[in-house]
């Protein structure tokens, strides 16, 4: 059984990461670290873990820690998994990266964003981490940079259509909801319980850094320069994520082209339900999954269709998506681990 371990297991993102893990079927979750919680056990930290998972955290040193698992998930905050990664990898270790750092092939790109980067030689070598339109680049891989919720939102429902040509790929508008733990667990004054409660407000408009992350990629998947207006908004739940997404159609396009082009290419992909004509997603029917919803509508009076696209953003969005990219690392079932039933209300 592969022994993998969690780099970060005290974040959102890490302790999800500690739930899926502990349930998995064919991997052995032999280690957790943690900076600021070094001897702490983790269900002292999450008490819905206890009886479940009775692991230590343990500060990360590579001289002691990097032996214990053959497969590590760095759930940290940009900047530090580019400081560790080049030393697992000389391991011989295999390395999915919840943070930016890895997500971008160009360099420049990501350093107009974030900040400089010390490990820009391993970007050529790093596979987008969004499994359903990369799995194969995720199977030969050592490096995988999982991607953002957000972006995870957009593109799935985006990528087919504009790699098929059906959308006008100059009039791309993309209205995204996310829930508070999108923001991370750290305490701060615009996630305060008084800021967030009976607030919906957007943020950081036209200027999200996850922007130039999903115009490499649907540049990429387009053939061509791709740029879209993003506008990212807070709604006061603790999870999930809602977006909504706005293109002019192609001519000659309709519903039925739309709705049949996301149907095929999605059509081994366990994670991603293209929903029936005339039912909306809706985020709390993918609450604590890994699925992708997607429904199809089209404004016949101005030639635009509305995707809507529902995930969880913890999950599809996070830590659920890290787990989907080992397992096709490993060469396991890509739904092992991550199909409990979702709840029904």
């Amino acid at each position: 059984m592969t022994k993998v371990g969690i780099i970060g297991a005290t974040g959102y993102a890490g302790a999800e990461l500690v739930r899926i893990l502990a349930g998995h079927p064919d991997v052995e979750l032999a280690v957790i670290t943690s900076r600021q919680y070094g001897g702490t056990a983790i269900h002292d930290l999450y008490p819905s873990l206890r009886g479940v998972v009775d692991l230590v955290c343990v500060p990360y040193a590579p001289t002691v820690t990097l032996e214990q698992a053959e497969i590590w998930f760095l759930a940290l905050p940009h900047k530090l998994p580019m400081t560790l990664v080049p030393d697992l990898l000389a391991a011989g270790k295999r390395v999915i990266d919840l943070s930016a750092d890895f997500r971008f092939q160009n360099q420049a790109a990501y350093e107009a964003h974030y900040q400089p980067h010390t490990a820009a030689d391993l970007l050529p070598a790093a596979v987008y981490g969004l499994s359903e339109v990369y799995a194969d680049q995720i199977r030969q891989s050592n490096l995988v940079g999982n991607p953002g919720c957000y972006p995870t939102s957009v593109l799935l429902p985006l990528i087919p259509l504009v790699k098929n040509g059906l959308v006008d790929t100059a009039t791309l508008i993309a209205d995204a909801k996310s829930g508070v733990s999108g923001a991370g667990r750290s305490a701060s004054l615009t996630t305060h319980f008084c800021q967030v409660s009976e607030s919906f407000k957007a943020y950081k408009v036209a200027a999200h850094r996850h922007n130039p992350e999903m115009e490499e990629i649907l540049s990429h998947q387009a053939g061509t320069t791709v740029k879209i207006t993003f506008v990212p908004h807070l709604v006061p739940m603790s999870r999930g994520m809602q977006t909504t997404q706005y293109a002019r159609l192609t001519s000659g396009v309709g519903e039925g082209d739309l709705r049949a082009c996301l149907t095929e290419y999605y059509a081994q992909s366990a994670f991603v339900r293209t929903l029936p004509a005339g039912q909306v997603a809706d985020s709390a029917n993918v609450r604590g999954t890994n699925f992708c919803d997607i429904a199809i509508f089209v404004d016949a009076h101005t030639g635009r269709v509305v995707l809507l696209s529902a995930i969880d953003n913890l999950v599809k969005g996070a830590a659920g998506q890290a787990v989907q990219n080992m397992n096709l690392m490993l060469g396991l079932s890509e739904t092992a681990g991550l199909l409990p039933v979702p709840f029904p209300i």
